[in-house]
C-alpha cells in the first residue's frame, strides 16, 4: 500500500506542509501523536508529528523543515507522488481535558504540533492562550490558523520584526506575572527552548508539559533509541510519550543524545548533495 500526496506547499523558507491520503491513520489520530514515514523502500524512517487530520477527507497533514538528506528528498516530492510507508498514529495522545486556562507555546517548526492541541484544548472547554515565535516574521507558520483556534494569540520574534522583540518565554512570563490563573503550560519546540521554559515556569508551580523529539527508529519501543530520562527513570518517547513533565526531564542528556550522530548526518547530507558528482565517493552508511 502506498500513500498519495494530495497537497504540498512551502509555508516558510525551507518549511513545507504536506497533506497525505491516509484514511486509517486519520480516523485513529488524536492531538499529540506522530507518524513515521518512508519515501521508498531504500529510505530511512523518520518521525513527524501530526500537524492536522481530517477524518472526512481521510487526510493527515505533516509539516517539516529541510534539515537532512531525507527531509530534502521529501521537499522535492510533488502532489500525486506517493510515499512508501506512512505508519501511525504512534505515541500516547496528549492529555487534553477541561482544566481552565491553558497556555500553549510553539517555537519555530514546533508551532505545527502545537496547532492540533490548541484546537483540542479549546474544544474541551478551556480558555486557550497561544504563544508562537520564530527568529523572524518570515519564519512564522500557521499564524492565521493559530489565531482562529485560540482565545488569545501572542507572537514573539528574536529580531523584533513582528510582535514581542524577544523570546516566547518572555511572553509566558509576562502572562504568569499578570496574575492570571494558569492551569497548565504546554511547550513544543527546540530542546533548548523547552529547557529554558521548564526552568522559567518552575518557580510559579504551574504544570508544564513538553513534547520530546529524541532519536527514533522503529516507533514501537523495541529499539530503545528514543530513551530519555524523566524523574531519574528511563522512558521511551515513542510509547511513554512524546509528552512528559517538563520539570522532570533531563534536557542535558536529551541534547547530548541528539548530537550523537551529527557528524554522520552531515556526511550523509553531503553525499546526497554530491550524488551527481561522478568523482565523489559516498561515505554515508547504508547509502547506495
Amino acid at each position: 500500500m502506498s500513500y498519495r500526496i494530495i497537497e504540498k506547499k512551502e509555508i516558510a523558507p525551507i518549511v513545507h506542509l504536506m497533506k497525505v491520503l491516509a484514511p486509517d491513520v486519520a480516523r485513529a489520530s488524536k492531538a499529540g501523536q506522530f507518524i513515521i514515514l518512508r519515501i521508498d523502500e531504500t529510505s530511512e524512517r523518520i518521525p513527524l508529528t501530526i500537524a492536522d487530520f481530517d477524518v472526512r477527507e481521510g487526510t493527515v497533514s505533516i509539516i517539516f523543515q529541510e534539515m537532512g538528506k531525507t527531509t530534502k528528498q521529501l521537499a522535492k516530492m510533488s502532489e500525486a507522488d506517493e510515499l512508501q510507508d506512512f505508519v501511525g498514529p504512534l505515541g500516547t495522545p496528549a492529555d487534553v481535558r477541561k482544566l481552565g486556562t491553558v497556555i500553549l507555546v510553539g517555537g519555530g517548526v514546533g508551532i505545527a504540533p502545537v496547532y492540533p492541541q490548541v484546537k483540542a484544548y479549546r474544544e474541551a472547554g478551556n480558555k486557550v492562550i497561544s504563544v508562537i515565535g520564530a527568529r523572524n516574521k518570515d519564519l512564522l507558520i500557521l499564524e492565521d490558523e493559530m489565531k482562529a483556534a485560540s482565545d488569545e494569540l501572542h507572537i514573539a520574534t528574536d529580531d523584533g520584526s513582528k510582535g514581542h522583540h524577544g523570546f516566547v518565554t518572555d511572553v509566558v512570563k509576562q502572562i504568569l506575572d499578570s496574575g492570571e490563573d494558569i492551569a497548565r503550560i504546554v511547550v513544543i519546540g527546540p530542546p533548548i527552548l523547552m529547557k529554558v521554559a521548564a526552568g522559567m515556569t518552575a518557580p510559579y508551580g504551574v504544570e508544564t508539559i513538553v513534547s520530546l523529539n529524541p532519536i527514533m527508529i522503529d516507533g514501537t519501543g523495541m529499539c530503545g533509541g528514543c530513551r530519555v530520562s524523566v524523574g531519574g527513570e528511563t522512558k521511551f518517547a515513542c510509547v511513554d510519550g512524546p509528552e512528559f513533565d517538563a520539570h522532570k526531564v533531563d534536557f542535558n542528556l536529551l541534547m547530548s543524545r541528539l548530537a550523537l550522530y551529527r557528524d554522520e548526518e552531515s556526511r550523509c547530507l553531503e553525499d546526497h548533495d554530491h550524488k551527481h558528482d561522478p568523482d565523489h565517493k559516498c561515505t554515508c552508511r547504508g547509502e547506495n
